[in-house]
């Protein structure tokens, strides 16, 4: 795990804090291979989207060989149970759920592309793997960072995902 604190230099020799090394993660995936995810608040999400792909084109030059990942820093709130009524006054909403925000995630981390579809296969031995559908227009954009995807949505949801380019006949 890469300690965001090494790469933060602050005057006086002075350690980051908190709020300033929970801004990115380095993460190892497949291969040997080495991806930094950059964390964003969710209302400058549409703005940095806007500037994306020339941002993450500098970043690898400057990392050179990592990948790097825009995703919103979003938050889960637990099911409410029984026990909880009386601390939670207002209905929890939709899109603080645990589905919902694993669905942001990957929508953020496949973003010059979109998902045209998505499938569960359950293995008989119980797994889950998902299946998702990128849009064959950014195949070119995105294809060489499949692998890095699979793994940086391992790491963060536990779940099992593929990447496929898929052509549809009508």
């Amino acid at each position: 795990m890469f300690s965001s604190s090494a790469k933060i230099v602050k005057p006086n020799g002075e350690k980051p804090d908190e709020f300033e090394s929970g801004i990115s993660q380095e993460i190892e995936v497949g291969g040997g291979r080495k991806a930094i995810i950059i964390f964003v608040p969710v209302p400058q999400l549409k703005s940095f989207q806007k500037i994306q792909v020339r941002l993450v084109r500098e970043l690898e030059k400057k990392f050179s060989g990592k990948h790097v990942v825009f995703i919103a820093q979003r938050r889960i709130l637990p099911k409410p149970t029984r026990k909880s009524r009386t601390k939670n006054k207002q209905k929890r909403p939709r899109s603080r759920t645990l589905t919902a925000v694993h669905d942001a995630i990957l929508e953020d981390l496949v973003f010059p592309s979109e998902i045209v579809g998505k499938r569960i296969r359950v293995k008989l031995d119980g797994s889950r793997l998902i299946k998702v559908h990128l849009d064959r227009a950014q195949q070119n954009n995105v294809e060489h960072k499949v692998e890095t995807f699979s793994g940086v949505y391992k790491k963060l949801t536990g779940k099992d995902v593929n990447f496929e380019f898929p052509e549809f006949q009508l």
